[in-house]
Parts: C-alpha cells; structure tokens; sequence
C-alpha cells in the first residue's frame, strides 16, 4: 500500500465537516455520494477507469492512529470527535464499475453508501486516486492506440511529480502500456520493467565504442545501445554494428539501438539501413524523446521503421490535460433525494441512489449508456440529462449494468485486479468501442442519458430549490 497511514491524506475540510455532523448529532444519517466527471480530458471520446484497486486497500487500512489523533488535537478538534475517530472504520457499501471499464462523462461510476461521516470523509482520497490514475490509464491507451502493434514502454518516472510516479506507471500498463522503467512500481504492482543505458554511461568512458563493449559485455543478452551522444549515424550506430557483431561471434544478440533526439524519422530510416545492410534485420530501433500519440502517429504515418516507443514526461504527467476533472456529490441524504443547483446547467447534478447501464449494438459494441434509478427495469429509451428532445431508443437491445459492490459494510468483496489484469480488461472493452469515439480529431460524442423517471426527479428537485 502506498499510504500505510492514510486519514490525514485529506483537506481539512472533510474533518470540519465531519466533526461537525458529529457535533450536531447528524453523523449518523444515512447518505449516497456519487463520483463522476464532467468533460473528456485530451478533446477525447472516452476515459479508462483506473485508481480502484489502490482506492479499495486503502479503505481497508483507512484507520486514525493516535499520532494522527495528538497531530488533530493540536488542530483544535474536540476530544469527543476524537475518541469517536479512535475507533473508526468505514462500514458503508461501495459499489463500481470495474476497473479498466470504458466510462465518460456525466454518469455515475462509483457510489459510495453509509452514514453522511464516513461517506463525506473519504471524498478527497476518491477523488485523488481515482481522477489521477484514471487520466494517466487513459492518456496510456491513446498512446498505445496510435502505436498499434509497436512496443510501448514508461520512461517517465524522473519526469513525474513525485511520488504519483508510482501510480502513473501502474496506470499507464492499465492503459495498455506494456512496462515500465519504474523499479519500485514493478515491485508493488507486478508489471513488467526494463531499461536502456543513459548518455552519461557513453560519457563516462573515453570513447563510445568501448562504452558500448563494455556494456555489452554486462548485458550480452540483453542490451540496447543509445546511439545519438555525440553523432548518431557516423559514429552511434556504426559502433552499434561492431558491438552487435562481435555478440554474433559469442552466440549473442544485440537487442536494439535507441534514438533520442534529432529527426526520428530520419534517423530511423538511415539506421535501418545501415543495420540492415550489415547484416543486422533482427537489431531492433527504439525511439524516445518527448513522445506522445500525436508524434507517434506521425513517426509511423512517415514510415518510420521503429520498433519500440519510450514515452515519458507527456505520459506520466498527462503533460496536455492536467487534471480530470471527476467529482464527488451528494445524491441523498437520509432517504431523501438530493442534488446541487447550478447557474452553470451543466453542473447540476442527478439526484438519488442509480445504476449504469450499458446498451449495446447486435455486434456487441457499445451504443450508448443511460443511468437509471436504482429500482427501474428495462427502458423504451433515455433521455438527453439537458437538451428534452433528444432521446435514444434501447428497446430490444442487449444490455449489462456496470456497477457492482466492491465493499459490503466495510468489507472488500472482490480480490483487487493487478494491472495487467485490468489491462486486458480495457483492451478487451476498448475494443467494443467504436472507431468513432477513439479518434483524436473531434471524436464523436458517446451517448449518455438518463431515465424518464430520473429525469422527472431532477427536474421536480430543481423547480422545488
């Protein structure tokens, strides 16, 4: 676990407010929170859900240890909220979709239940885990989406903030990133790590070629040679091709070489050449340097002849889209339906305990979901949450509910996923989706809507304020 001591991994306000519920003898009554956000990061069609499994171990060990409660005291809370939290453990239900689900905008993917204390109190540790693996996973899958079948690997942990370095690698192979350089994060998460060498261990020795023997020497089963410190294609890859045929001569291989800056594509192309030339179709080209999907997608639309990508710093800090934009509200409150009222339409919320629903075509792939309240069955159609003249039929399509519980009264009830698991999970729903909504340039919009009922109960709670 990341966190061996999470409570104070909060804002303050969670503990005011929870206190306050205590003080005013409220803490008690029931409550639904809802998360969901409200736009696609990257101008994109669609997110992967990911953050679950830390989120879910968290919880588990979410308990207030007495330095937090002397560091609390300090802070002026009250001795008898204090003994109160001595003995706390959240006891409500979660439910979720799985993670590596496909999601978007506006739908409930997470429902938290229990008293209005403990619901409200784990509203920053959600939201954290869940918006920023959930960003980096998605940020993975686009990456990986216009790399197609090329290797792509996470570089990008000394570029990251922080600690999230851990949980970025671990999102990026949800995402469909196949490894990482991130030691620890192999370690904790089962992924898969390897490495190349830095231009410092070619400056280190007095001349290249014996850098790269001597390397090679270490590792002659497994070594990738950077070829670009001084000059790439007079030097870098003409000492890559003695290296690799004096591995020939000892049963060896080399691996690949790896470029990190100049024209890729360029360089991509006279290096093949030259390996090929000599002999060397099996030496593998690997490309770093500032990679996203956008220069991806022109490397290969150029024919670049590279065979693995390492992408750091615009992968592990989701370097065009900084945050997702998920939140956490109040959907009701001791049995009573509640929703936030907005100026701003599109932010007031769908009030009440709901389901996600997922229809979908007579091909398997998606067609649309509809979030419905809780006990409602099959729906002729759903509605658009704003515009009231558009709807989508669903009648007689096949559809899946999305949310399932993960937590039954404090209780983990699902064996958490490791990443690759999670990973074949998105890549199997990623592919249901359709080409349409994966695009990068103005990808169509996915449809979510809402039930006539829910829709009715929202429009009562807005008209009543």
């Amino acid at each position: 676990m990341l966190l061996q001591k999470p409570t104070l991994y909060t804002d303050f306000y969670e503990l005011t407010m929870a206190q306050g519920y205590f003080l005013s003898g409220r803490h008690e009554q029931p409550a639904n929170f809802d998360y969901f956000f409200r736009s696609l990061p990257f101008d994109g069609g669609y997110v992967v859900f990911a953050g679950l499994s830390d989120l879910l171990e968290t919880i588990e060990n979410f308990t207030f240890h007495d330095d937090e409660l002397d560091y609390l005291k300090e802070q002026g809370f009250k001795s008898g909220f204090l003994s109160y939290l001595k003995d706390f453990a959240f006891q409500g239900d979660i439910y979720s979709v799985k993670e590596g689900e496909v999601i978007f905008a506006n739908e409930p993917v997470l429902r938290v239940e229990g008293n209005i204390l403990e619901t409200q109190i784990l509203e920053t540790l959600i939201l954290n885990t869940l918006n920023f693996e959930s960003l980096i996973a998605t940020k993975s899958s686009r990456i990986k989406l216009a790399a197609g079948d090329k290797s792509v690997l996470d570089f990008g942990l000394r570029r990251s903030q922080g600690l999230g370095g851990l949980q970025a690698s671990k999102a990026s192979v949800i995402g469909g990133i196949g490894g990482s350089s991130n030691v620890l994060s192999g370690k904790l998460y089962d992924i898969d790590v390897s490495g190349t060498m830095a231009h410092s261990w070619v400056q280190s020795f007095e001349d290249e070629l014996i850098a790269f023997r001597t390397y090679a020497r270490h590792y002659p089963d497994a070594s990738i040679l950077l070829v670009d410190t001084y000059d790439t294609l007079r030097r870098g890859v003409p000492n890559a091709i003695k290296v690799a045929k004096e591995l020939e001569e000892k049963g060896h291989k080399l691996i690949a070489i790896r470029l990190d800056s100049g024209d890729l594509a360029y360089l991509a192309r006279q290096s093949r050449n030259m390996l090929d030339n000599a002999g060397l179709d099996y030496v593998k080209i690997a490309a770093s340097n500032q990679l996203d999907e956008y220069v991806i997608k022109s490397l290969l639309d150029q024919d670049a002849p590279i065979d693995l990508f390492g992408v750091g710093t615009k992968l592990v800090t989701a370097y065009d889209d900084s945050a997702l934009d998920g939140v956490y509200k109040l959907s009701s409150i001791n049995g009573n339906p509640t929703l936030k009222i907005s100026e701003n339409i599109e932010k007031i919320t769908l009030p009440d305990t709901k389901k996600l629903v997922r229809y979908l075509n007579e091909d398997g792939s998606f067609y649309c979901d509809g979030v419905l309240l809780e006990g409602e069955g099959d729906q002729d159609e759903v509605f658009h949450p704003r515009i009231t003249h558009k709807s989508s039929r669903v009648s007689n399509l096949k559809s899946e509910e999305l949310l399932s519980k993960v937590v039954d009264l404090g209780r983990v009830t699902i064996t958490p996923p490791k990443p690759k698991q999670s990973a074949a999970y998105a890549r199997e729903r990623l592919a249901k989706l359709n080409q349409e909504h994966k695009r990068f340039d103005n990808p169509h919009v996915y449809k979510v809507g809402v039930s006539k009922k829910l829709r009715d109960l929202k429009n009562q709670l807005v008209q009543k304020g």
